[in-house]
This record gives C-alpha cells, structure tokens and sequence, in this order.
C-alpha cells in the first residue's frame, strides 16, 4: 500500500514572486486553514467528567503546534451519537471523523478512508492485532479501534461474607450463591440486564460461557446452534425460574440500572466493565471481581467490546486527518483517555506502559483478558441490524414459558436476511 510522506510543498511562483502553500492530496485544493469537524461519543457520567474536557486539552494541545489547522468537536451521549453521525451522513454533509460504536455500514458504502491512507505506519502497526482484524471489512481496515473493554463477575463482597459465600467459578456454583443471597433477601442476587440497551452484551458473554457464541468459527451467524439454546434455556429454568434475577424482567433492565443498582448494594453478582469499579468505589460499595463462571468452569473466551473512529471521505483533507489522528494515537494521549474512563487501550505501546503501572494495578484482570477476548461481529455490515434485533427480542427467550429456541431461531433468520441483502 502507497504511504505517503507527512510534508508540504511550499512552490515558489516566480512569475508573482509568490509562494503557494499546497495542502495535501486529500484536501482538495491549496489551502492555508483547514478545519476538520469530529463527532464523539461521551464517555462519562455528567458534565463533570464529560468527554468534551478530554477532546477539548486534546485540541488545544494539538492546535498549538498546528495553528493552521482547527478541530471542532461535537459530543454526544451513546444514545445520540450513531444517529447524528448518520443523519449527517443521510444529509450528504458527513463529518471528516466520528468515534461512535460500528464502522462497517459506511465502509461498505464507500464512505470511508483507509486506515493506512490515513495514518504513518508506527501508528497503525501499534494496535493491538485482533483489535485491528476487528476493524477490518474484506481484509482492509477502516475502523480504528479507539476504546476497549472486556467483563468480569462482579459481587458484593459484604453480602458475600454475610452469606459465608466464597466467588462461584461455574454455573451451579452461581445458583447456589443466588440462592444463599435470595435467602438473606438481597433484591438482585443476580442482575440480568437484557434489556434493549446493551443486551447484545450480556448476551454473547453467558453464549460464550456455554462454549458458543454469535458466529460459528468459520465466520457464517450460528445464533440458533445448540450449545446457544442450551446457554439461554439454563438462564430461563436455572435463574430467571427460579426468581434468582430480582424484581425487574430481565428483558426490561438495563445495564445501567444494573449497574446502579449494584452500586447501592442490592446486587449480589453481575457481569461488568471496568467503569463499574468507580461507580461502586464512589457509593461505598466493597467489591471483587472474578472471571465469568462457565458452564463446567472457566470461560474458554471472555467479552471483548470497542468502539471505533473513522474517517469520511468526502470532504478531504486526508493528510490533517491524518496528522491529527497520529496524534490521538499517541501513548500519552491513549493512557490519559483509557485512566480517565477506566477503560483498556487499543494500541501495544500504552498496553504495556499500563501493564507496568502500579497506578493501573485495578484494571490489569480486564487488560489480561483482552488479547484473548471475543469481539462482536463488527466486520460485518449486517452486524447493526442483527445487533438491533438482538436488543429487541432475546429478553422474550428467558421469560417464563419462553422459547429459547424459537426466539434464537427468530434471531438467526433475521441474520441471514441481513447477511443476503448486503
């Protein structure tokens, strides 16, 4: 692949005596000012440790030492920021970036630049491998990683000892803890969370503790597979019919009300991410984390989830873009990022600086289990319907007198449908 060299050809026109400042071969023309416009994500929880504070040091860095080029950022919350990106794009105006959670729809449109026509080759080659397979469509990369993270079980340490409880390591163990915390009359003695806004997750993470999955190895959706029916009628019969899973249905909570409602003490075990560790240092919460327990033990592959940037084509300016991404990649920047949000870093460089921080200690059992983590479907175009009918329905599959079958059947034709019509 060609890459190109990060300079500016200043000519020199000697009939005007002149000299004409040339932008790069993206930007569509000789200019002295660009601005590049980039729709993010927020990460946080309010406006005191909302991402416009982190886009906002970034950019003043970065236009210090590049006054002629200016970056405007508009941030949203996750539940607007995929439909303003694609309102835009609906509009004909895209933005030159947008850090949201899927790539493939608009590279598959054509949308999108190249992440190696986009960034130097030290920047790309530092992702980590199956981070950058991840975010690749028909063996080319246009989604940039741009955050991670996986899952661990998460329980009350002080509900546990008032239990005699000791962590479970696979699914019987975890019924007899829910039971034990059912008993002592704790609200949740395991959170569910399959409502719409992130079933998706939660769902993948007990498919593979079954030792099945979205997919099947060969990359086709294998939804409806045995070892996934098995998964989600043991949820049906073993916690939800058991009344081990809390007042609310699991298909109407969701993670975030999970989350706080293990933050104020009433869960007793649940699958989080690492933002979860602030969340109940903050309310006084003790807590541990332990792998997610598997059908016979260990969970052969944990949850991998990241988000993605891109790069839009249509209004040029490839080399400021990238100019400007190298510079979002830096180790310095991707560390200060992943330690403000309590999230894992996409490249190797801030990887191991992580790893070897004792600053970082709290976060090293989700960074451990990155490299070996499973990844949504993210490759595939279709992965944004079938991702949306997942939210939809899987909540049905656990219900009392539900049909894990007929509900994952549902969910596979559905893939299929999306799989032919791309």
């Amino acid at each position: 692949m060609r890459r190109r060299v990060r300079t500016r050809a200043i000519a020199a026109v000697s009939a005007l005596g002149l000299a004409a400042v040339l932008s790069g071969c993206g930007a569509g023309g000789a200019s002295s000012d660009v601005t590049l416009t980039l729709v993010a994500a927020d990460y946080g929880n309010g406006a005191a440790d909302s991402s416009k504070k982190y886009w906002a040091d970034l950019v003043e860095r970065y236009e210090s030492d590049h006054p002629d080029v200016h970056i405007d950022v508009s941030v949203y919350s996750w539940n607007d920021v995929d439909r303003k990106v694609k309102e835009r794009v609906d509009a004909g105006d895209p933005p030159d970036m947008a850090q949201i959670g899927a790539y493939a729809d608009y590279a598959s449109q054509g949308l999108l630049y190249r992440a190696g026509d986009l960034l130097s080759i030290p920047v790309q080659a530092d992702f980590l491998s199956q981070l950058s397979g991840a975010g690749e469509v028909n063996s080319v990369q246009y989604g940039m990683p741009f955050a991670a993270s996986t899952r661990l079980l998460f329980y009350n340490k002080a509900l546990f000892a008032e239990a005699g409880l000791t962590p479970p390591e696979t699914w019987d163990e975890l019924v007899e803890c829910a039971e034990a915390l059912k008993a002592d009359g704790v609200k949740f003695p395991y959170a569910l969370p399959l409502g719409p806004e992130e079933a998706q997750a939660e769902t993948l993470q007990w498919l593979l503790s079954g030792g099945g999955g979205y997919t099947d190895i060969g990359g086709p959706y294998g939804i409806d597979s045995t070892e996934n029916v098995e998964t989600v009628s043991w949820l049906r019969d073993e916690l939800v019919g058991k009344g081990l899973t809390g007042p609310v249905a699991p298909g109407k909570l969701d993670r975030a009300k999970a989350f706080e409602a293990f933050a104020a003490g009433d869960v007793g075990m649940l699958n989080g991410h690492p933002s979860l560790m602030e969340m109940a240092r903050k309310k006084g919460v003790t807590y541990g984390m332990v792998p997610i327990p598997g059908a016979e033990g260990g969970t052969p592959s944990a949850l991998g989830v990241a988000d993605w940037m891109m790069a839009f084509e249509k209004n040029g300016h490839r080399d400021e873009i990238g100019d400007f991404l190298d510079f979002v990649y830096s180790e310095e920047n991707v560390l200060d990022f992943s330690r403000e949000y309590d999230l894992l870093p996409v490249t190797n460089s801030a990887s191991r600086a992580m790893a070897a921080s004792g600053q970082d200690k709290q976060l090293k059992p989700f960074l451990d289990q990155l490299p070996l983590s499973e990844l949504y479907p993210v490759g595939k175009t279709s992965w944004a319907a079938v991702n949306a009918a997942i939210k939809q329905k899987i909540g049905r599959a656990v219900e009392p007198g539900g049909s894990p079958a007929g509900v994952l059947g549902e969910l596979q034709a559905a893939a299929v449908r999306a799989e032919s019509a791309e």
